[in-house]
């Protein structure tokens, strides 16, 4: 039943399924593509970018461009599957030819959580790849992945989508779905998105779920009082602020919403470095206009309280939340220390 449920998300539906469906990311498409027109195939690739920038999708398209089978394609979480005994596995099985393809391709996502042991056992493979296997290795965090993988594989920065980018996600699906939306309705939902497609789609599909009839943006405003993202970026400026009640008072409203707390984590994180960045780096602002508006980027900015402390306190939370079956303790432990 879960299933089923999945194949119906936005972002499952209208994954893209070729190079041509792929909107942005074109130098990187351009690269791989080529490649294949040369055979020139490396046998090991990192994609490196914000999360929902289509690492994984064009991972696959890849693969199935260089004509590999279904069966010769192997996906692994090394969020969930992070220890040495998984990365074991994939070490004993290179060695075995593929089922019914030139190659055999396994796509590794979230690559920097695996363990110290898990990235060593990694290391012997990439040295000495069999002719047979390409490794796609995708993360977010490239910083946290070993020189040593770095140095072995073919480093593809994904960038986050910009407005335009995301504006044309949105149309596409609206029309496919045949779903009338006005143009502030489009522009307020790509604003959500973060410049991630799958967070787009994502709030797109709730967008959808909770209003019927024509989309404007006074039926979002009106059903969605409060947006994940506000609730973030006040969650942020209360500990900016050092107001013990204002945070608890939005973290209710947070368990409210019941809103991921590892997710929240993650987006807390990217949020903090951007308040770092507009502080330290004079040319971040105008990189962040690409995806933000001015109005957000000034409220980051002003966030006068949030230092590198936070980051480091929000990744450790991370760690631990994400391999905890109860991310939500190490999430309040970090909020009571704020206070």
């Amino acid at each position: 039943m879960t299933q089923a449920i999945e194949t119906q998300t936005l972002y499952r539906k209208y994954r893209p399924q070729n190079f041509d469906d792929i909107i942005g990311q074109k130098e990187v498409v351009e690269t791989l593509q080529k490649q294949i027109q040369s055979g020139s195939i490396a046998h090991a690739y990192l994609f490196s970018g914000g999360r929902g920038t289509g690492k994984t999708s064009i991972a696959r398209i890849f693969a199935h461009e260089l004509g590999t089978d279904g069966q010769d394609i192997y996906e692994i979480d090394a969020a969930s599957n992070r220890g040495i005994n998984e990365i074991r596995e994939v070490r004993d099985g290179v060695a075995n030819r593929p089922f019914a393809s030139q190659y055999k391709v396994y796509i590794i996502d979230e690559v920097h959580m695996l363990t110290k042991e898990a990235f060593n056992a990694l290391l012997k493979t990439l040295e000495e790849p069999p002719t047979h296997v390409i490794f796609i290795l995708a993360t977010t965090e490239k910083h946290k992945v070993l020189d040593t993988i770095l140095s072995r594989c073919q480093v593809y920065d994904f960038k986050l989508a910009n407005q335009e980018n995301l504006i044309e996600s949105i149309k596409h699906v609206a029309k496919s779905e045949k779903r009338i939306m006005d143009d502030e309705s489009i522009v307020y939902v790509a604003e959500m998105g973060n410049g991630s497609y799958r967070d787009t789609q994502s709030y797109l599909q709730k967008v959808f779920a909770n209003i019927s009839g024509d989309i404007t943006i006074g039926a979002i405003q009106e059903k969605f009082n409060v947006s994940d993202e506000q609730l973030e970026v006040e969650l942020l400026q209360a500990i900016s602020e050092n107001n013990q009640k204002e945070l608890f008072t939005i973290y209710e409203k947070i368990l409210d919403a019941q809103i991921n707390i590892v997710q929240l984590v993650d987006t807390l994180i990217a949020k903090t470095r951007m308040v770092l960045l507009l502080r330290y780096d004079a040319n971040y602002r105008v990189l962040l206009k690409e995806t933000m508006t001015e109005e957000k980027i000034t409220a980051l900015s002003e966030m006068k309280g949030i230092t590198s402390h936070t980051l480091r306190d929000l990744l450790n939370v991370l760690e631990l939340a994400g391999r905890s079956s109860r991310p939500a303790e190490s999430f309040e432990i970090f909020l009571y220390e704020q206070c």
